[in-house]
């Protein structure tokens, strides 16, 4: 469904030139003759709308091992600070041993306070981090979040003792 050539004529065309290079389709065909057509054409897998982040990342991970190449160095697997345990692979979070469900951007700023543990981050590096530097929102954004964060992870909201407040600056991930 792209405009001028379709999606199986991009895949024939770049296997001829290129046989090693790993090609997942994305696209809303789901006809099973789309799919064998699909992987007929040279796709190594072929995935249909709707998809979660988590599935597309297993995906190209088990390509990126099929095919001998290296996993890019920002996956690392798990990060693991009792109780919790966040894996990046299929961006979850567990407490205790309990999935705790987590929005992208909550899933984002765990991974940003678990990367930094016990450094003060201010507000606005949290907000460069988790929504990029060219977001043009409030700076509450991140208040917001943290909030939402809070009720889902401490056990104790009004005292919290993973996320704490750094006043005036920002949060620190306090364990």
């Amino acid at each position: 469904m792209l405009p001028g050539i379709d999606g199986f004529e991009v895949c024939r065309r770049i296997r001829a030139t290129n046989s090693r290079i790993g090609i997942i389709m994305l696209t809303a065909r789901s006809q099973e003759m789309d799919k064998v057509t699909g992987l007929m054409t040279g796709a190594d897998d072929y995935v249909t709308k709707p998809f979660s982040p988590a599935e597309l990342t297993a995906r190209v991970d088990a390509l990126v091992r099929r095919s001998g190449g290296e996993e890019p160095p920002q996956v690392t697997g798990e990060l693991s600070q009792p109780p919790f345990l966040l894996n990046t692979r299929n961006r979850t979070l567990e407490k205790n041993g309990q999935r705790i469900k987590l929005t992208q951007v909550e899933y984002s700023i765990m991974r940003v306070f678990m990367e930094n543990p016990g450094k003060a981050l201010s507000r606005e590096e949290i907000l460069d981090m988790v929504w990029g530097r060219d977001y043009f929102g409030e700076l509450k954004i991140v208040d917001v979040n943290i909030r939402r964060l809070r009720l889902k992870i401490e056990d104790n909201v009004q005292n919290p003792a993973y996320i704490t407040t750094v006043w005036g600056y920002g949060y620190k991930w306090g364990l």
